[in-house]
């Protein structure tokens, strides 16, 4: 623990402020945002962390406020701009009808009542060089599109896309999390990543199934022509009003999806290069084009010179501005729950678990899978919790002549359990959807997590029998 702070009494912290946290969310008329920062202050003041800010022997600051703003500014240091541009870019696309034209272009090349699969297909291949939460932003017109064409529930195809992101997100290289698990257990990269390709589709297909056939029935809602998600009796999908969609006027097939190509390709060439080391030269203006606030940026750059030419400037600038409104919600509960995972961060309360984990008797590959888990839950970030399991675990499995590569993909499963309130994706994902109620969002987002990391689970089991 730092600066001699108690681990039992931290643990006494956490479980105090959930609770509150929780309570505060169903039963009270307090905002998410306020609740998850009231949480945060109760577990760091339960746990004995320092009123004041102070400063530690190796310079670095500590304290709860510290904690705070520390968490809440790194969130969405990293993804806040994202958010911004990516809200503006998603109502150009409705404004233009390009939204509209991608929604058409899905439909007919995958063919009627797999919608679902093509989008969560799309979050699977887009999310190897992309983080999860910047795809959902960027990707989200498409579903909200889909939605309005086929009267199928928003909520079952915005779900299908969220799980194909965070799954390849959390489980195949060069995303940082499963690359710096292939370090530390020192595994080859590549065959890291086609056994965790082989494995991610079994948990997709699982997250489909639950979104199609239970998530789109109890929650049935749909965009109306104001681009708000409203609740509605449920209905079957309407495929042949879908099938025969008027896109005369509509922008062409190529010039929509435009704006989603180009960031994507900016940021799978600067993911490529710098994991081969070809940084200088001209190869180091296109990673620094392709880091995606950069990318995403351009990416709204090419939607405004090209779907926007048919806008006027006021119309134009009033969508973006529209959009801009919608994303402030996002981010200030984005950053609150950064805040909560920092303040554990910050406390050691994670590592403190995960040792502890590591000296109980539970079979090998157990270990990493349990740390990860226990991580994941405790600070909300897959990615540090799955580095953190690979740290602890890695030096254990090794020793035990337990296969690195499949410890290695035990780290990385333990990673998806249950997004809650601490996970920025949890935000992200719900409040674009227009989740506004707790027990729906656990229910939407959280249970569909843990579809995916039960499926991990049931995998690595399965493979520790024959590796």
């Amino acid at each position: 623990m730092v600066n001699g702070l108690s681990g039992e009494r931290m643990l006494v912290g956490l479980a105090i402020g959930i609770a509150i946290l929780i309570f505060l969310v169903l039963k009270t008329k307090v905002q998410a945002f306020l609740a998850l920062i009231i949480c945060t202050v109760i577990v760091g003041i339960v746990g004995g962390m320092p009123l004041s800010t102070i400063t530690l022997e190796d310079g670095k600051a500590f304290g709860i406020v510290n904690s705070i703003t520390t968490g809440f500014g790194g969130t969405l240091g990293s993804i806040g701009i994202i958010i911004g541009f990516g809200v503006m870019m998603g109502q150009l696309f409705e404004a233009t009808g390009a939204a509209k034209r991608m929604a058409h272009t899905f439909l007919r090349l995958f063919g009627k009542k797999r919608e679902e699969e093509a989008l969560a297909l799309t979050g699977f291949l887009v999310s190897i060089p992309i983080f999860c939460d910047s795809g959902f932003v960027v990707l989200a017109p498409i579903a909200k599109a889909i939605s309005k064409a086929t009267k199928k529930s928003i909520i079952g195809l915005g779900v299908a896309l969220a799980a194909g992101l965070v799954i390849t997100h959390s489980m195949v290289p060069p995303t940082p999390g499963p690359l710096g698990v292939c370090g530390i257990f020192d595994i080859d990269v590549g065959k890291f990543i086609l056994l965790s390709l082989v494995l991610s589709l079994p948990m997709a297909i699982a997250c489909i199934a639950y979104a199609r056939l239970y998530l789109s029935k109890k929650y049935y809602r749909i965009p109306n022509d104001e681009g708000e998600i409203v609740e509605l009796p449920y209905q079957e999908p309407d495929y042949e009003n879908a099938f025969s969609m008027d896109v005369k006027g509509l922008p062409g097939t190529l010039e929509s999806f435009l704006p989603l190509i180009v960031p994507i390709v900016l940021i799978l060439i600067n993911t490529v290069a710098s994991a081969l080391g070809k940084t200088e030269g001209f190869m180091e203006i296109l990673i620094f084009l392709g880091q995606p606030i950069i990318a995403v940026g351009l990416g709204l750059l090419v939607a405004i010179f090209t779907l926007g030419r048919k806008l006027d400037r006021h119309t134009a600038v009033t969508e973006m501005e529209r959009g801009m409104m919608s994303a402030g919600i996002i981010m200030l509960v984005t950053g609150g729950g950064g805040a909560l995972g920092q303040i554990i961060k910050d406390s050691g309360l994670g590592t403190y678990i995960a040792e502890g984990l590591a000296k109980t008797a539970i079979p090998i590959i157990i270990l990493p899978l349990l740390i990860s888990t226990a991580m994941r839950f405790i600070q909300g970030s897959g990615t540090v919790a799955m580095t953190t399991a690979a740290s602890i675990s890695a030096p254990i499995v090794i020793a035990a002549g337990v296969s690195p590569l499949l410890g290695a993909v035990a780290c990385c499963v333990g990673s998806l359990f249950f997004g809650y309130f601490n996970d920025s994706y949890f935000w992200v994902v719900n409040r674009t959807l227009g989740v506004s109620e707790a027990k729906d969002q656990l229910t939407i987002w959280s249970l569909t997590s843990t579809v995916a990391w039960a499926v991990g689970v049931v995998e690595v089991l399965i493979l520790n029998i024959f590796m």
